[in-house]
């Protein structure tokens, strides 16, 4: 399934998820999805993204690790159902609202947790998603940077253009 997809499905997840055991769920899948996103671009993306993704892997896998990993079949990780990254800007403008999303249904769940472990693990999460979408603003940046760079031109040799080519 295409990226943009996905993270749609994740948005629209995280939103309807009442509970903090489901929310927290839910960040985790989105975390899970934007090391996916990382890895995949981090491999076969734009060259000038690649170590950007690379960062954009090893956070949210942090992002992962201070959560408890939640009982899901296989066949519910969005993360597994990656296939196609067709729009690399897209997926990440996508990718940057759901991490948003995300650090902001976290900071619920620790305003109001019960005890001191699950307050920590939800500022932990906070931290990791929020350092996630910089790196995920940054290779936005790079994208519309390349976009707008004009193409580079032909080396223009002092022979060139000139009837018999050479010097006169």
């Amino acid at each position: 399934m295409d990226a943009v997809r996905l993270i749609l499905a994740s948005r629209r997840a995280l939103a309807g998820s009442g509970e903090a055991p489901a929310i927290l769920a839910e960040v985790w899948q989105a975390q899970a999805l934007a090391q996916a996103i990382g890895s995949r671009l981090a491999v076969s993306g734009p060259p000038e993204l690649r170590g950007e993704a690379l960062g954009l892997t090893e956070l949210a896998g942090r992002g992962c690790g201070v959560l408890d990993a939640p009982d899901l079949d296989p066949e519910d990780l969005r993360a597994a159902r990656l296939t196609a990254l067709d729009d690399a800007r897209q997926a990440l403008l996508s990718l940057d609202l759901l991490l948003g999303e995300a650090g902001i249904a976290l900071v619920g769940i620790a305003s109001s947790a019960a005890d001191e472990a699950t307050y920590w693990q939800c500022m932990e999460a906070i931290d990791a998603a929020d350092e996630s979408r910089d790196r995920v603003r940054e290779m936005v940046r790079k994208l519309a940077a390349r976009e707008e760079a004009p193409p580079e031109r032909e080396a223009i040799s002092p022979d060139r253009g000139r009837e018999g080519g050479g010097p006169r």
